[in-house]
């Protein structure tokens, strides 16, 4: 029987794909062994997890409000949470937590004075620490025109004279754990550490850079046939054609080392949980707001508008408090990270301010085999007139036009092609993913047969019957999603408008009375069964 609240702690890596992790068996190469034994001992690790949006603002705009992107047209980097727009957090604040968070912000708009310190009741900006040393290679990206110029690529970092690199992200940990072993007062936390890693530029020190075994790495997804057209426009503004088998490896291989230093910040974070005594009252979330393709369809880093795997499907693992049931170890049944919100909401036993489509996981953590949702959907890219859902518009200037020398002149210039950034929605079960687009092909694939996603069969006969039941209950999940009505009511009249509807009928005197059940929001039928009260009770 629950007797508290529980501490609500969210630990989100940025661009983690869901291979990373060692104990989901997809890549050899990879190397987590606290998150393995965290999952096998304490939580329940989602081995079929998916993002709702493939880049991070719409992702974090969907997984802390339980909403899919298209509800409110969060589905661009420059539209964030509004006033009028609640998240996890500032739910959780007038539940009465306190909510501490570091500045990873993505979430809500920074335009709107006071909006992001309204959702938490701490923030941690950081910048109180010198700057970790950088890349051993001080020209990483060579000159224009060289393969590396916009690969992401930057290898081996530095380390200072203790032989670390201690980055933003160690701060934020350090941060994170001050806290909890000095808390402000009496009241459950609920605390965000957004991290950087494994995010580009692929840059990680020893021990994490050695580590991993390149000869371990498995097959990279090929350029494959019928593939998205914002894909060739990637390969052909990135140049990245001379790259060879092993630089993509070396790639990988740090990108994996990123995720290895991940593992072990998670790992110091759970140790003081443990070490402050709080430990088996913390609800714990460890998820990541979508993937990476860190080199498959020869392509760094990622796309707002492409749904494969290494990309939308994440980690996510949950260690729910000690009075809730667990069944611990990996499960296989479907999860949307729209349910993270919703999982959380229950743990902390706060209603929800609004209408959501996340369900609380809470039944799969007790028992791994049970299954809730038969699809995962994913979501992104515009319509043709929706230039400012173009990241190209967004930082162009008034030139108009991206810097060439900018790492993401090869994305935002190839989303200024209407076609390319078409928008896209994805559904996808444990064999077949359909992707209907709004312009350009849509996308079949058979995943037992195709596991990276290399062939695009839409056209293929055999799979017709497939694809149209796909369609059809994509289109009745957009029936279902397309939009939430307010918990609250409008008055449908003015409290002016009410005296006038009945000031026939009533005496001066209650002209304030009936005013203030109009403000009340009270229906004019209920208002005027009201006045009839009243006057019978006059005579």
């Amino acid at each position: 029987m629950q007797t508290k609240r529980p501490h609500i702690i969210i630990f989100n890596p940025d661009e983690m794909r869901a291979d990373s992790l060692a104990h989901l068996g997809a890549n050899p190469a990879a190397i987590t062994p606290f998150l393995d034994e965290f999952s096998a001992t304490d939580a329940v690790s989602f081995s079929n997890a998916y993002c709702q949006n493939p880049v991070c603002v719409p992702s974090r705009c969907s997984f802390f409000t339980g909403l899919y992107p298209h509800v409110y047209g969060h589905r661009t980097m420059q539209h964030m949470l509004r006033a009028h727009e609640p998240s996890l957090f500032s739910e959780l604040k007038d539940a009465g937590y306190y909510v501490w968070m570091n500045t990873r912000n993505d979430l809500v708009a920074g335009q709107i004075p006071g909006l992001f310190e309204s959702h938490a009741s701490e923030i941690y900006y950081g910048g109180d620490h010198p700057a970790p040393p950088g890349p051993v290679n001080k020209n990483y990206r060579g000159e224009p025109g060289d393969k590396n110029y916009y690969s992401h690529y930057e290898g081996a970092l530095q380390t200072d004279e203790n032989n670390i690199n201690y980055s933003p992200d160690d701060a934020v940990v350090d941060a994170a754990i001050n806290r909890l072993l000095n808390p402000v007062d009496e009241k459950p936390m609920c605390m965000f550490l957004g991290l950087s890693f494994p995010h580009t530029p692929y840059a990680v020190e020893e021990p994490y850079f050695s580590t991993i075994d390149r000869s371990k790495l498995p097959k990279r997804a090929g350029i494959g046939t019928n593939k998205p057209k914002i894909q060739q426009l990637l390969r052909q503004n990135m140049a990245m054609d001379e790259y060879t088998e092993d630089d993509w490896a070396e790639m990988r291989a740090v990108y994996l080392g990123m995720c290895m230093k991940i593992d072990a910040q998670f790992k110091r974070l759970c140790h003081v949980l443990k070490e402050a005594g709080i430990y088996d009252d913390c609800a714990i979330f460890f998820f990541s707001d979508h993937g990476d393709y860190t080199g498959d369809y020869g392509i760094p880093e990622k796309a707002q508008n492409t749904f494969e795997d290494c990309l939308t499907k994440v980690p996510l693992l949950i260690k729910p408090p000690k009075w809730i049931d667990l069944d611990a170890g990996i499960t296989d049944s479907f999860a949307e990270l729209i349910d993270f919100y919703a999982t959380a909401m229950d743990f902390a036993g706060a209603e929800p301010s609004h209408d959501h489509f996340g369900k609380s996981l809470r039944p799969i953590l007790a028992n791994r085999n049970i299954t809730q949702r038969e699809y995962a959907f994913c979501e992104g890219g515009r319509m043709p007139w929706e230039k400012q859902a173009s990241e190209y518009h967004a930082v162009a200037g008034a030139n108009g036009t991206v810097p060439r020398a900018s790492m993401y002149w090869p994305r935002q210039t190839a989303q200024s092609d209407d076609e390319a950034h078409a928008k896209g929605t994805m559904i996808r079960d444990k064999q077949y993913k359909y992707i209907q687009r709004s312009s350009g092909a849509h996308e079949f694939y058979d995943l037992k047969l195709d596991p990276l996603e290399e062939h695009n069969v839409i056209d293929n006969p055999q799979y017709a019957t497939q694809i149209i039941r796909m369609k059809s209950d994509l289109l009745d999940w957009y029936q279902c999603t397309c939009d939430i009505v307010p918990l609250d009511y409008d008055a449908r009249v003015t409290p002016e408008m009410m005296w006038m509807r009945v000031a026939h009928r009533c005496t001066p005197d209650m002209e304030n009375a009936v005013k203030d059940m109009a403000r009340t929001g009270m229906g004019p039928a209920v208002i005027n069964a009201k006045i009839t009260e009243m006057l019978k009770n006059k005579c």
